[in-house]
């Protein structure tokens, strides 16, 4: 089934969740575990992240170091199939420009296609660490839009170069994210707004947030993608606080503000389980007051924080 007929029409109280693929050698038993306790609490859909090779360096003992590529987590493509064969709800797959050509892309479009993937969600992915901008591989793309130009093209029966397929599919939903305190690079809110229009202009059915911790700023930004014209479902996503490290790393790595509030309450905490519980209430108070406004559904990221998600979705998001 298809995201946004999930989506369309909604009532109550539901929620969605995102995991990583495992790191290369660990096998997929643990991810499974993870997936089958969120999966208790009745989520509508679950998202697999995807991750290309990156540089790495090695010292060669003379002061020079050697460098080469690792993928660190392959086998997105894989583990959404294995999900999809195993659970009775959608498993989106993220498609991503980072570290991939167009030709690769399309492949991978088969492959999902193949194991009967109707969904994805379509993003540019993270800057290489070494980058300080994002630069795209030889042959890939270099914004979001080119990618989803791509993925429209293929759902209308053309492979890259415009030629027919012999047999069209069914065709992806797709979703894209958004930025309720604007993506790092965009100029301006206006700027970034202007480019969640032009997704939703070119095929995108839905967009998920950008964690947040301020209801406040998803709520105005809703009312202002809704009078630039996106008419799409813009889902929340929340990341529970865990750890005491991402007072500080979590407003730098995803470019968002610690509420004052929050950062008062956290100045209290003397170790991680003491930012866990803080998380754990801060989250469920979001999901209430995001509920209350009129949300359906909200996403969680899970990311070192999968007992703080099972806790917060068997309190408030359980019908």
């Amino acid at each position: 089934m298809k995201v946004i007929d999930i989506l369309n029409g909604l009532t109550g109280r539901h929620f969605s969740f995102e995991v990583l693929p495992p790191l290369k050698g660990f096998g997929t038993a643990g991810l499974f575990r993870t997936v089958e306790r969120i999966m208790a609490n009745g989520p509508l859909f679950i998202n697999v992240t995807n991750h290309h090779s990156e540089y790495v360096y090695t010292p060669l003992g003379d002061g020079r170091f050697e460098r080469s590529r690792v993928q660190r987590r392959p086998g997105a493509v894989a583990i959404a199939g294995a999900l999809q064969a195993r659970l009775d709800i959608p498993v989106v797959p993220h498609v991503i420009c980072s570290g991939i050509t167009k030709e690769a892309i399309e492949y991978e479009l088969l492959d999902l296609d193949f194991l009967g993937i109707e969904n994805l969600l379509l993003l540019r992915g993270d800057k290489a660490r070494e980058d300080k901008t994002f630069v795209p591989v030889d042959g890939g793309y270099a914004h979001t839009t080119e990618l989803i130009a791509q993925v429209a093209e293929y759902n209308a029966g053309r492979f890259l170069g415009g030629s027919e397929m012999a047999v069209k599919g069914a065709g992806f939903c797709f979703g894209v994210a958004c930025y309720p305190e604007k993506h790092e690079e965009a100029a301006n809110p206006e700027t970034d707004l202007h480019w969640l229009k032009a997704k939703q202009d070119l095929g995108a059915e839905y967009a998920v947030t950008q964690l947040f911790y301020d209801n406040a700023k998803y709520f105005s930004f809703v009312e202002k993608a809704r009078a630039a014209g996106v008419t799409i479902p813009i889902i929340p996503a929340l990341k529970p606080l865990s750890k005491l490290s991402q007072l500080t790393v979590v407003p730098k790595t995803f470019h968002v503000d610690i509420p004052e509030a929050l950062a008062n309450e956290a100045r209290h905490c003397a170790c991680d389980d003491d930012v866990k519980k803080l998380g754990v209430e801060w989250a469920v108070e979001q999901c209430r007051g995001l509920y209350e406004g009129g949300v359906r559904n909200i996403h969680f990221y899970t990311v070192s924080a999968v007992d703080s998600v099972v806790e917060i979705t068997k309190r408030v998001c359980r019908n």
